[in-house]
């Protein structure tokens, strides 16, 4: 058995345990430490006197990873902007965000559920995570629209929706664990963000008023805010808004040659900013401890995943199953356009069953190559590459539309992190019921993906800035 035979079984054997329910972390720690074992043990002709062998030389490449790989400057943005999120929530600042966005939006059909979708997304805008997003706008806009009449699986939908925005607008922890994993500038990837998280904002936007104007009973609107009233509603939400223009200042000055700092910087910066603000309004330590205590949490569990999947991707390394993989791609008689929407329906399918996060850790090392392979190699230029740009914007563009398949799978049954959430903090709602509620959204998101890959400036256009 050769060691890409060793690393389809492999790999087919941590499939299996995660479609049995092992965490993803666990499942791919545990495969990767077997693959590496057969694989020196392979080296030896299976010859059971060299199995301790195999065992040691197998414990010391996996027992490197955790401290070498993980202890990364770039990924204390990850902690960092977590905090930011909650630190935003328990000093109230993302109440006034939902009330500034419902003042000035709910007078529309489906106004409210419209100005969820915004608030998210500005939310999304210091607050990398998903999964929190979704709980803090379950506790505070799910109730006002039910107050008002609204449809409670769609409400439960829009909330489950609107927080996947924060898989793509800066500061992603995704674009961050994307951008390690691939070697390319955080930069570049964050501000490669910005533009196609608000085109998804406005494609949800569109949707929730088209759905109200043809179903009546859904989302009724909200009127009756003077202009006075709304703009006294800006000033509370101005906080969120001055975080962002100091991150985007921090990845791309576009106003100098150089930015001010560094990403991490930035979000070190800012979420300083956003605690000076919240003791300011009143947070007491109650607070703070859980706003911690929370980030803690999050951080500890992508950390751990980070280690898990690392583990494996060592093992892929020494078995060459992403040379194997992109020279079998290469060989396809397809487009490269052809293989690209193939590899994204793969995504789709695979994201009914992984988290977004693990699943991006265990193919992009195998993935990634592949495309770059399609489009003409690391270094092609623009007018030789398959896909009209060169290696460095390809990669950015590729990253966008993973992490948008990401956004998509945090709402899929079965896994769907986003509506286990939901469902979670709202005891008046099944899984099911968010399920049902954010199967429109499904358009939306088909619909998104459709334009940035018809579309690639959507992306680049802010990184070709920064070039």
């Amino acid at each position: 058995m050769d060691s890409i035979e060793i690393g389809l079984w492999v790999t087919a054997g941590m499939l299996v345990m995660v479609l049995i329910g092992m965490r993803v972390a666990f499942a791919a720690a545990l495969a990767g430490m077997i693959g590496l074992i057969l694989i020196f043990w392979s080296k030896k002709n299976f010859a059971m006197d060299q199995f301790d062998w195999a065992l040691t030389v197998a414990a010391k490449q996996a027992g490197t990873v955790p401290h070498s790989k993980v202890a990364s400057h770039t990924l204390s943005l990850i902690p960092t902007f977590i905090l930011i999120g909650y630190l935003a929530y328990y000093a109230g600042l993302t109440k006034a965000l939902f009330e500034a966005a419902k003042r000035w939006l709910a007078w529309l059909p489906g106004g409210l559920a419209v100005s969820t979708v915004f608030a998210t997304a500005g939310f999304a805008a210091v607050s990398g995570a998903s999964v929190a997003t979704a709980a803090v706008f379950a506790r505070i806009a799910i109730p006002e629209m039910l107050a008002i009449g609204y449809n409670k699986k769609f409400a439960a939908g829009v909330v489950a929706a609107g927080g996947t925005l924060a898989s793509l607008i800066p500061p992603s922890a995704i674009l961050v664990i994307y951008a390690i994993i691939v070697e390319q500038d955080v930069g570049k990837l964050l501000l490669a963000g910005f533009v196609p998280g608000a085109f998804s904002a406005v494609v949800y936007g569109l949707l929730i008023v088209g759905i109200a104007v043809v179903f009546k009973n859904v989302g009724p609107p909200v009127k009756g805010f003077t202009w006075r009233q709304r703009f006294a509603a800006l000033p509370p939400a101005l906080p969120i808004f001055a975080v962002v223009v100091i991150i985007i200042f921090f990845v791309y000055n576009p106003f100098g040659e150089k930015a001010w700092g560094t990403p991490t910087e930035g979000g070190a910066i800012g979420a300083f900013i956003v605690f000076c603000m919240a003791l300011w309004r009143g947070m007491r330590w109650p607070q703070l401890k859980m706003a911690l205590l929370e980030t803690a949490k999050l951080t500890v569990m992508i950390f751990t995943i980070i280690w898990g999947v690392l583990i494996y991707v060592r093992f892929l390394g020494f078995a060459d199953l992403p040379g194997a993989f992109s020279d079998w791609i290469t060989s396809l008689h397809y487009s490269p356009m052809t293989i690209l929407i193939c590899i994204l329906l793969g995504y789709a399918v695979l994201g009914m069953f992984m988290d977004a996060i693990g699943m991006l850790l265990l193919t992009l090392p195998v993935v990634y190559p592949a495309i770059m392979a399609l489009n003409g190699g690391e270094y092609v230029s623009a007018a030789d590459s398959a896909f009209g740009m060169n290696g460095t914007m390809c990669a950015i563009w590729f990253g966008i539309l993973v992490v948008k398949m990401a956004e998509f799978c945090l709402i899929t049954p079965p896994i769907g992190l986003n509506c286990f959430v939901v469902a979670g903090v709202r005891d008046d709602l099944s899984v099911q019921d968010v399920f049902k509620g954010v199967t429109p959204f499904f358009i939306a998101d088909a619909l998104t993906i459709a334009g940035l890959i018809a579309f690639p400036q959507i992306v680049l256009w802010l990184p070709s800035l920064a070039s």
